[in-house]
């Protein structure tokens, strides 16, 4: 009987191009450890998304995906959104790479692409890792409700070849428009925080942007949300907290507000910016947000 493919999805965009250059090398281990590969290709953006919903609807049940973290975002909500349960494979071959992190993926491409095709040819089981949802899309790794929502939109634009960087740069772009700082009524169990807000951040793993430790405390498999509220700040304290952020010390900070949730209401006075996964969402008002525990299985 002919095994069932192994369904790996491609952007050749992610890192800016790299994951594509990488494709012929990704083959090689991936069918030279004998595994059955049905190579497909995103060509825009909600592509792979689809793609990966119709395969699943139709019975795939193990998916890789070689891309960055927007690639990831689009398979776990192509996965959710299918009839089956497909397990989830990465190859980390984007700018942040941020679920790799979180996951213990090896951010060496070629590394862990060697490690996933010997888990898959020895039939390793999956772990689970928690999901999470806002307004219902799916996130795998973090939800962000303004500033880091309009870094991320200004990072996107720029096509400058600098790694982790480029949110770096976003940032200082940022500030030349000024801070904004929208009131939000967030409201969980444990909080009531009705007042203007830097950002609300909810996160599944514990970085963003490659290079911030926005929650160091934050796991997938731990069934919750690390939520992070930042007041209102000025240009000059973003500049002193900025080695904090990128360091992960900045938790005991007096303007840093953290809190472990399962659930999230967020209402802002005017629509604000968000983003799931680093994926920039339409400008939107009201948020609900929970976490789906032990929702994706990891290959």
């Amino acid at each position: 009987m002919t095994a069932e493919p192994i369904r790996l999805f491609l952007n050749p965009t992610a890192g800016r191009g790299r994951a594509g250059k990488r494709q012929a090398r990704i083959l090689e281990l991936l069918i030279g450890a004998d595994l059955p590969i049905e190579l497909h290709m995103s060509s825009a953006v909600g592509d792979l998304e689809n793609q990966v919903r119709q395969q699943v609807d139709e019975g795939a049940t193990r998916i890789i995906v070689a891309g960055g973290d927007g690639s990831i975002h689009e398979a776990v909500n192509g996965i959710m959104q299918a009839d089956g349960d497909a397990a989830l494979g990465v190859i980390p071959t984007g700018t942040g790479n941020d679920f790799a992190k979180a996951s213990d993926i090896s951010l060496n491409w070629e590394h862990a692409t060697q490690l996933l095709a010997d888990r898959l040819a020895a039939n390793a089981p999956a772990k689970r890792v928690d999901v999470g949802i806002m307004n219902q899309r799916y996130f795998a790794n973090g939800a962000g409700i303004g500033l880091d929502a309009k870094v991320t939109r200004i990072a996107r634009s720029f096509r400058l070849p600098i790694g982790d960087l480029i949110y770096l740069l976003a940032i200082f772009r940022t500030m030349v428009d000024g801070i904004a700082t929208p009131s939000m009524r967030i409201t969980i169990p444990e909080l009531a925080w009705d007042g203007p807000a830097t950002l609300a951040n909810i996160s599944n793993g514990p970085w963003i942007g490659g290079m911030f430790h926005i929650a160091p405390t934050a796991a997938n498999h731990d069934g919750a949300l690390d939520l992070i509220i930042a007041e209102p700040v000025s240009r000059r304290r973003i500049m002193s907290l900025l080695p904090k952020l990128m360091a992960g010390t900045h938790m005991q900070e007096p303007e840093i507000h953290y809190r472990s949730v399962t659930k999230c209401s967020v209402v802002a006075a005017e629509p604000v910016a968000s983003h799931l996964d680093g994926e920039v969402q339409p400008m939107q008002q009201e948020f609900e947000l929970e976490i789906l525990p032990g929702a994706l299985r990891l290959l």
